[in-house]
């Protein structure tokens, strides 16, 4: 196995997203993509992230591997690139190892022990949703930011014309609204407005997801999992899936 990347980012802000909701993971890795499939310890978000294989410069995979890696090492490793470096992952697998080289200036050879966990097999959930909302990663993002000013979790709310995050506290509230505009796009099939209400402790992470992509999809229903997917066309897909709080808070 031998993948090459020219563009660093395309890994490192993923996994730099993706380490602050779970710190091991495994990756599989086919002819056509690299994925990783995880749930956070609590089991309240869903990780799937998949790098296809025309992202790289260069992609020869004999055969499909499994390669389980503790995120903290891995992600330090590729901060150390620079924007104008190539990334080049070879698996050891005679002393299980991840051998990473980045190539600049000079070239720099890291080895990652490959660590044993056990192998789950994690099922991406085949959900339905009555709407879908296409907006600004950006301003998704600074709504977010605005209801923890006021409270720890956020409530959604969308009908056919416009897409509202609402927070309340004990003594404060606070709600942006996103209209339809040339950058958002509604598509909403209830005939009734849907909310639901989800962990801003959460999303706050997720969130961060939108230095990859200026786009983001949103999904979700009445006490239902929310689906976030961030894309960058024919290159990578970083999608989030997190269970609703149904709690009375």
């Amino acid at each position: 196995m031998k993948l090459v990347l020219s563009e660093p980012r395309l890994l490192i802000e993923p996994i730099s997203v993706i380490s602050e909701l779970v710190n091991e993971v495994q990756f599989k890795i086919d002819k056509d993509r690299l994925e990783l499939i995880s749930m956070d310890p609590a089991n309240v978000a869903m990780i799937v992230f998949t790098m296809m294989s025309s992202a790289f410069s260069e992609y020869d995979v004999k055969k499909p591997v499994t390669i389980s890696l503790g995120l903290d090492s891995f992600k330090a490793v590729l901060r150390r690139s620079k924007p104008s470096d190539a990334i080049t992952l070879q698996l050891d697998e005679d002393k299980n190892r991840l051998k990473i080289q980045i190539v600049g200036e000079s070239t720099r050879t890291f080895n990652l022990s490959l660590i044993d966990i056990e192998e789950k097999k994690q099922r991406v959930p085949d959900l339905t949703f009555p709407l879908k909302i296409q907006t600004n990663s950006s301003v998704f993002d600074e709504a977010i930011t605005d209801m923890d000013i006021v409270s720890e979790s956020v409530m959604l709310v969308c009908d056919k014309d416009k897409f509202c995050v609402e927070a309340s506290g004990n003594l404060s509230d606070a709600k942006a609204e996103i209209g339809k505009d040339e950058n958002t796009v509604i598509d909403c099939k209830s005939k009734e407005e849907v909310r639901s209400k989800y962990s801003i402790e959460y999303l706050k992470k997720m969130v961060k997801a939108g230095k990859l992509s200026p786009n983001l999809e949103i999904q979700f229903s009445k006490d239902y999992p929310l689906r976030m997917d961030y894309r960058i066309k024919d290159k990578l897909g970083l999608s989030f899936i997190l269970a609703p709080r149904v709690s009375n808070d």
